[in-house]
């Protein structure tokens, strides 16, 4: 079974930062896609960043040049480093993981419990 923790979270005012960590723990194979997606109140859930295994790296538009994604393959984490944060980036992060475990013998997408990051002055 793979499991996902998210870490980081927590409240900041506007322009601060926040690292959002992600972990993923279980028999794990390989994996592929990995990111964040986000859920303010009352929204749809929204992807953030995302990381391919071979490096290359998608941004929702308002958080181009704010945001930050990176991964560590080999401890199965991927990271979000936030910057200048807004009011409006006040959410539920959920980390996200695309794996392949010998298991269940294909690949399947995971997600985390979230966590809160509030922006608030």
């Amino acid at each position: 079974q793979v499991q996902l923790v998210e870490s980081g979270g927590g409240s900041v005012q506007p322009g601060g930062s926040l690292r959002l960590s992600c972990a993923a723990s279980g028999r794990i194979f390989s994996t592929n896609v990995m990111g964040w997606y986000r859920q303010g109140p009352g929204e749809q859930r929204e992807m953030v960043a995302d990381m391919t295994g071979g490096g290359r790296t998608s941004y929702a538009d308002s958080v181009k040049g704010r945001f930050a994604i990176s991964r560590d393959n080999a401890k199965n984490s991927v990271y979000l480093q936030m910057n200048s944060l807004r009011p409006e980036d006040t959410a539920v992060y959920f980390c996200y993981m695309n794996a392949f475990t010998l298991i269940e013998g294909r690949w399947l997408d995971y997600w985390g419990q979230g966590t809160q990051v509030t922006v608030s002055s």
